[in-house]
């Protein structure tokens, strides 16, 4: 029988199959030994006894992190003021999705904490209309603007990015009173939410399914090679054709010889510091890697025009002049 993974707590898996049926289980030992990595999301063929999962179905999509799969739309969700808005957060949420090939819309919430709610909106659409995202306004505490979004996510698999405090699970509640999840406050004095979401759970709303995440804010770009991150800047990467070297990272302000020094001007702000600030953790991960190599080719040694694997001196057979000496010694 075939069913979906909803929730998943300590070793137990919570499942629910096409009837609507919920069944508590276990994961087969033999996909345990071949280290399959079940995740909220998956789809699972179980056990003639429903107490097992025996296989893992093949997978549409899926994230690292948080470890979700099987996703049609993330949906990021900011909030425009307490805590006040990060947009190299929401840039690294963004780049991150786009990396993983996931559709993404953007949420802010809050709304009714802005006093110039239009020109927050129009410095927001400058930015993000153009890169091609769908963009929600709302105050979920409150209930406001509610209709679009509910109208966006219908018929859809949708998982919410954001960091702690931004009102996720608030939103969970405006969009399904019957869920009345745990919210928590911002702290006053570091402007951060406290996680009230503590694990990955598909939650069935009216006509959809919202997986809600913990809040996370420590992703780094320490997987990805300084090359491959710009291509996911499409909108920097636009001017990246008039740089004079194609090893050209794009990061110095007095390189005019670099197509993107040159169109500044053009790129917004908040979008060439993030490339920075990822592009630093970018390098950092180069780096590591660099050094890996170095490593592994020390293990190697030229005999005549080959290239061979060296033997460690654990494993390597004495000379005979050594072998020799120790049976003299021994004599």
């Amino acid at each position: 029988m075939q069913a979906q993974v909803f929730k998943i707590h300590s070793d137990f898996y919570y499942v629910k199959n096409l009837k609507g049926e919920n069944f508590t289980c276990k994961l087969r030992d033999i996909l345990k030994k071949q280290k399959i990595d079940i995740r909220v999301g998956d789809f699972v063929e179980l056990s003639n006894d429903n107490q097992f999962i025996a296989s893992l179905l093949p997978r549409k999509n899926y994230l690292n992190r948080p470890k979700v799969s099987n996703i049609d739309c993330a949906l990021v969700i900011c909030a425009l003021k307490e805590p006040e808005l990060d947009l190299i957060q929401l840039n690294r949420y963004l780049t991150y999705l786009k990396y993983n090939n996931i559709e993404v819309a953007i949420c802010f919430n809050k709304e009714d904490l802005i006093d110039n709610l239009e020109n927050k909106k129009s410095e927001i659409f400058s930015i993000y209309e153009k890169l091609g995202y769908k963009l929600f306004f709302i105050s979920a505490k409150n209930k406001l603007d509610l209709d679009e979004l509910c109208d966006f996510v219908q018929q859809k698999t949708i998982v919410l990015c954001g960091m702690s405090g931004v009102g996720k699970s608030t939103l969970l509640n405006a969009f399904n009173s019957k869920i009345n999840l745990r919210t928590g406050e911002v702290s006053a004095k570091t402007q951060k939410g406290c996680h009230t979401t503590r694990h990955c759970e598909i939650i069935e709303c009216n006509g959809f399914k919202i997986i809600d995440t913990p809040g996370f804010s420590c992703l780094k770009f320490d997987f990805l090679l300084p090359d491959k991150l710009i291509e996911l800047f499409e909108d920097i990467n636009l001017y990246t054709k008039n740089c004079k070297f194609s090893d050209c990272l794009h990061n110095s302000k007095n390189d005019l010889s670099c197509g993107v020094i040159q169109n500044l001007d053009k790129i917004n702000k908040s979008r060439y510091e993030s490339y920075l600030t990822f592009l630093e953790e970018s390098l950092e991960y180069k780096e590591l890697i660099s050094k890996r190599s170095i490593k592994n080719e020390s293990r190697n040694k030229n005999v005549g025009n080959r290239i061979s694997v060296k033997i460690s001196k654990r494993k390597r057979d004495a000379s005979r002049n050594t072998s020799k000496q120790q049976i003299k010694d021994w004599e």
